[in-house]
Parts: structure tokens; C-alpha cells; sequence
């Protein structure tokens, strides 16, 4: 479980940053059905894009410490909650988005509570470890 943790970590950190600089790189274009949506959601659209960078950075950060820690695992993974979270709300309000979208709350959605289950795999390991060495 230390090792799933682990991958899935880097794999988070890398996909946010990459999403990221594909929002900053190309604004409106980034985001299915909303080429036309004017020069104000293109700016707030490559911030965010910016933003999502450094959020893509903190679970890279996160994947580069022994062990993995867990409490930063839990708050990363609960930032991406509540993104599912908004598109749950904006579907009530507006109804249903872009299809893509859709496949994108489902993972905002289901993908946390993997994390959630994992945070502490790696620190669970390495305490047993600890625990091991000391009891022999």
C-alpha cells in the first residue's frame, strides 16, 4: 500500500501541474465549450490554471518526503474533494456541464477517499518498521 501511495502521489502531482500549464498556456481554449467565453474567464481561467500549478507542486512536495506524510496527504486530497464538491453545486444550480466535466467530478469525487484510505500507508510502514527493529 506504501508503494500504491507513492505512485499515486507523483502521478497526481505531475497530471495537476501539466493540467495547469495546459490552462495557462491556452486560457479558454483549455476548457471544452468555453473557446467563446470571453476575455474575463481567459484571465481567471490562467490564473487558476496557475494556481492548480502550485497545487500539482504541494503533491509532488508531498511524494518527495520519507515518508509520505500523511496529514498533507488528507489536506491535498480534501482541496480535491471539494473541487468535486463545486462542480456537485454548479451542476445544481446550472444543470449538467460539458461531458468531459462530468468524467472530471467523478474523479474529483472518487479519487479522494483512495488517498484518504492510503495517507498514512507509508508512516504505518515505516512505525512497524521502527517497532520491529526495536522488539529484535
Amino acid at each position: 500500500m506504501a508503494r500504491a501511495l507513492r505512485v499515486l502521489t507523483q502521478l497526481m502531482g505531475w497530471a495537476c501541474v501539466a493540467i495547469g500549464l495546459f490552462h495557462v498556456a491556452l486560457g479558454n481554449a483549455a476548457i471544452p465549450g468555453a473557446g467563446s467565453a470571453g476575455t474575463t474567464i481567459d484571465s481567471w481561467g490562467r490564473f487558476m490554471g496557475a494556481c492548480f500549478v502550485g497545487y500539482g507542486l504541494a503533491w509532488l512536495w508531498a511524494a518527495q518526503q520519507r515518508p509520505i506524510p500523511a496529514r498533507e496527504v488528507r489536506w491535498l486530497a480534501g482541496v480535491f474533494l471539494l473541487g468535486g464538491v463545486g462542480r456537485l453545486l454548479s451542476l445544481a444550480v446550472h444543470g449538467w456541464p460539458q461531458s468531459f466535466q462530468v468524467a472530471l467530478a467523478v474523479i474529483e469525487l472518487g479519487l479522494p477517499p483512495v488517498f484518504f484510505w492510503l495517507a498514512d500507508a507509508e508512516e504505518r510502514t515505516v512505525r512497524n518498521g521502527a517497532e520491529a527493529a526495536s522488539a529484535g
